[in-house]
């Protein structure tokens, strides 16, 4: 259906976006790494037009670099079968080949952090992929989205919707998320670091 692929190239930069595939999901908190990963595509002109790695995902370049842009459609806590999938297939360096983007509850809304390795910090896509990894010195690109209200439970926070001053304040992040990822593949991730962790 999705025609065969070409032979894997270990340069290809993995780009994953991490969320849950059901409509209901769509604009959910939790759905930020899909956001992320449509505003690269429509960007860069990189259709996400072929299913396969338990994911849907398309190829294109990004400031000369040949990229393939993924959303794992295992839903959320199992996306490490996704990331594992296709950087066995592609032979990825994890260390400098693989860029995972993600919500982050830690952050205020809008807020992006890019770090080179570390922890899941809590978050169950991420600690999925550093199980099946077995590694976590990979580049991630956090997106803030608020913490959660005392009052709230966690699971209805991150599959919540943003309320209405929040929904400026993330399409404008969706902007930047995609300028630092376009920044860590032209500069490298130390100068996107100093450029986009404010």
């Amino acid at each position: 259906m999705f025609g065969k692929l070409k032979k894997q190239n270990p340069d290809t930069v993995i780009i994953a976006g991490l969320g849950n595939p059901e409509a209901k999901y769509a604009g959910t908190r939790h759905n930020t790494g899909y956001d992320i990963i449509d505003e690269l595509s429509r960007k860069y002109g990189i259709r996400l037009n072929r299913e396969k790695f338990k994911g849907l995902y398309g190829k294109g370049r990004i400031e000369g670099k040949d990229v393939l842009l993924i959303k794992p459609l295992t839903y959320m806590n199992l996306s490490g079968d996704c990331i594992s999938q296709v950087t066995s297939f592609y032979k990825t360096d994890i260390s400098s080949g693989l860029i995972v983007i993600y919500d982050d509850i830690d952050l205020d809304a809008g807020r992006i952090r890019i770090r080179e390795n570390g922890s899941a910090g809590g978050h169950n896509g991420m600690k999925d992929i550093i199980r099946k990894l077995d590694r976590q010195d990979f580049t991630r690109v956090r997106i803030g989205v608020g913490a959660k209200p005392a009052d709230w439970d966690l699971v209805d926070w991150v599959l919540g919707h943003f309320a209405d001053e929040d929904k400026e304040i993330m399409k404008k992040a969706h902007e930047r998320a995609a300028e630092a990822v376009a920044s860590i593949l032209k500069d490298g991730v130390s100068k996107a670091m100093s450029r986009y962790n404010g």
